[in-house]
C-alpha cells in the first residue's frame, strides 16, 4: 500500500540543492529532531556529498576540474555558471565540506556592502585559527560594480574563498577585475539520464512508484526542461495521486504544468536564440529556422526585435540574390503591424521560411564595406571634373562638367568613362556570386567592362 503522501516543501532542488524561500541558506541539520516521514523531501534528498550531485561530471567526475582543485588541496575562487537548477548552491556548500572551510553565503538580491564586512571580520578570525571561509554570492551578477570590487581585497589576501553563483554570462555581468580572479566553470543543463535519477531517488524515498505511465513519465522529465529543482516540484504534486490506474499524458499535464522555456529579453538567451535563427537562415534550413522562432516567441520575445533582425538578414545574407527579399520583409513587419499576435505571428514564419529558402548572397555587404574601407583611406579626393555640375559661369570655366558623355546619347548607352576620382586607379569592389539574380548581374557587369575596355582602346588609337 502507497505510504500517506508528505506536505512537500516546493523550495530545494534535493539532488542539486537552491534554498527555499523561508529558510535561506539554512544548511544546517534542521530537521534532526523531526521524524522522518515529515521531512520535506527537498530536504530529505539534499545531496550529503559531492557523490551524489547528479548531471555534472565535467566538474564533479573523476577527472573534473573542481575533483582536481580539491585533490590538490587548492579550491580556487570560481564562478558558478549554468540555468536555474543545475545544483550551484548544493556544489558550494558542499564544496565547503569538502575542503573543510567554513560556508558563509549571501544574496546579492538582499545583502550588501555591510554584510559582506561582517563575514570578512569572522573570517579573519577564523583564518588566525587555522580555518578558511568560502564566501558564496548567489546570483553575484546582481552585484553592481562597487560590490564587486569590494570583494577583490578580500579574495586576493585569502581571507575568503569566493564562489559566486549566476545563470547570467559572466562575461557581460562581472567586471573585469573580478573575472580575472576568479574561473568560471560551466554547469550544463540536467540531461534526461540525470533528470531520470531525480526521479528514481524521489520514488526510492517515498517507498513507491510515481503513478506515471510510460509517456507521462518521459514528458514529465521533458517539461521539466533540463531544471532538476522543477522536476521535484512537479513530482511533489504527484505523490498524493493513487498508484492505481496510472496517470496518462493528458491526466498528468491536467496536474502539473510545464517549465517556461528558458529565456531572458535582455540576457544570454535573447542573444544565443537570435544568432540560432540567423545562422540558421543563412544554412537555408527553413525547418530549424520555424524551431527557434517558435522557441523565441514562446519565451515572450519582442516580434518587432525579431523582425528588424529578419529586415537586417534580408539586406545582408540574401541582398541582390534575390532583390525581392527585403520588400518581402518589410510585408511581413508591416502585415504583423497590423494584425498584432498572435495572427501576425504567421507572417513571421512565412518570412522565416522565405528567406531560409532564398539564394543567399553577402556580395552587397562586403562589397560597401570594401568600399567604406576605401573611403576611409583615400582623404577628400575630388571628383573627375567632367561629372561635376556646373550651373554657374565661372565653374564652367574651371572645367567642371567639362566632356562630360551623356550616357544616353551613346549607341549602346553606355559611355565607359571614369568615374572614380582622377588621382584613384578604378576599384571593384562588388563581386556578384552566380547564384539567384546576382547571376544576371555578374553577366551585365561583364558586359560594360568589355564595353568600357573597346572604348578605351578606342579612345587610345584616336589620341
Amino acid at each position: 500500500m502507497k505510504p500517506k503522501a508528505m506536505k512537500i516543501a516546493l523550495a530545494a532542488n534535493p539532488c542539486l540543492g537552491d534554498y527555499t524561500l523561508m529558510s535561506e541558506f539554512d544548511f544546517g541539520d534542521k530537521n534532526k529532531d523531526v521524524p522522518p516521514k515529515d521531512v520535506p523531501l527537498a530536504e530529505a534528498l539534499r545531496p550529503r556529498t559531492l557523490d551524489d550531485v547528479v548531471g555534472q561530471d565535467g566538474l564533479l567526475g573523476e577527472d573534473g576540474r573542481l575533483r582536481q582543485m580539491l585533490a590538490r588541496g587548492n579550491l580556487a575562487s570560481i564562478i558558478l555558471w549554468g540555468p536555474p537548477g543545475t545544483g550551484k548552491t548544493t556544489i558550494a556548500r558542499l564544496l565547503a565540506d569538502a575542503a573543510s572551510m567554513e560556508f558563509e553565503p549571501v544574496s546579492a538580491v538582499f545583502d550588501g556592502v555591510a554584510d559582506l564586512r561582517k563575514i570578512f571580520t569572522r573570517a579573519e578570525t577564523r583564518l588566525r585559527d587555522g580555518k578558511r571561509t568560502l564566501l558564496f554570492v548567489d546570483e553575484v551578477h546582481r552585484f553592481n560594480k562597487a560590490q564587486q570590487d569590494g570583494l577583490l581585497p578580500r579574495v586576493e589576501d585569502g581571507t575568503v574563498t569566493l564562489v559566486g553563483a549566476t545563470t547570467e554570462n559572466p562575461s557581460f555581468a562581472l567586471n573585469g577585475a573580478l573575472l580575472s580572479r576568479a574561473q568560471v566553470l560551466v554547469l550544463e543543463r540536467l540531461n534526461n539520464a540525470a533528470l531520470a535519477s531525480i526521479l528514481q531517488r524521489v520514488e526510492a524515498h517515498i517507498g513507491a512508484s510515481l503513478a506515471l505511465d510510460e509517456n507521462a513519465r518521459a514528458a514529465l522529465i521533458a517539461m521539466a526542461d533540463g531544471d532538476g529543482r522543477y522536476l521535484l516540484n512537479m513530482a511533489s504534486l504527484l505523490v498524493d495521486v493513487p498508484a492505481t490506474p496510472l496517470l496518462d499524458l493528458d491526466a498528468m499535464t491536467r496536474l502539473v504544468t510545464s517549465k517556461a522555456p528558458a529565456f531572458d529579453k535582455t540576457g544570454d538567451q535573447h542573444y544565443n536564440l537570435m544568432s540560432a535563427l540567423h545562422k540558421t537562415l543563412r544554412s537555408s534550413d527553413a525547418d530549424a529556422g520555424l524551431y527557434w522562432l517558435a522557441r523565441m516567441l514562446a519565451g515572450g520575445e519582442d516580434p518587432h526585435y525579431i523582425l528588424r533582425r529578419l529586415t537586417r538578414f534580408a539586406s545582408e545574407d540574401i541582398g541582390l540574390a534575390e532583390p525581392e527579399a527585403l520588400p518581402r520583409a518589410l510585408a511581413a513587419w508591416q502585415a504583423y503591424e497590423r494584425l498584432g499576435s498572435p495572427e501576425g505571428d504567421l507572417a513571421i514564419a512565412g518570412l522565416v521560411i522565405y528567406l531560409a529558402t532564398a539564394p543567399k548572397s553577402n556580395a552587397a555587404y562586403a562589397a560597401f564595406k570594401a568600399a567604406t574601407k576605401a573611403a576611409m583611406t583615400t582623404g577628400s579626393l575630388s571628383p573627375p571634373a567632367h561629372i561635376l555640375n556646373a550651373p554657374t559661369r565661372m565653374m564652367k570655366e574651371l572645367g567642371y562638367g567639362a566632356n562630360y558623355q551623356y550616357d544616353h546619347d551613346d549607341p549602346d548607352g553606355f559611355s565607359g568613362q571614369n568615374c572614380f576620382p582622377d588621382e584613384m586607379e578604378r576599384a571593384q569592389f562588388y563581386h556578384p556570386v552566380e547564384r539567384g539574380y546576382e547571376r544576371e548581374i555578374a553577366k551585365r557587369l561583364a558586359y560594360w567592362n568589355k564595353l568600357r575596355q573597346q572604348k578605351h582602346m578606342d579612345d587610345n588609337n584616336d589620341a
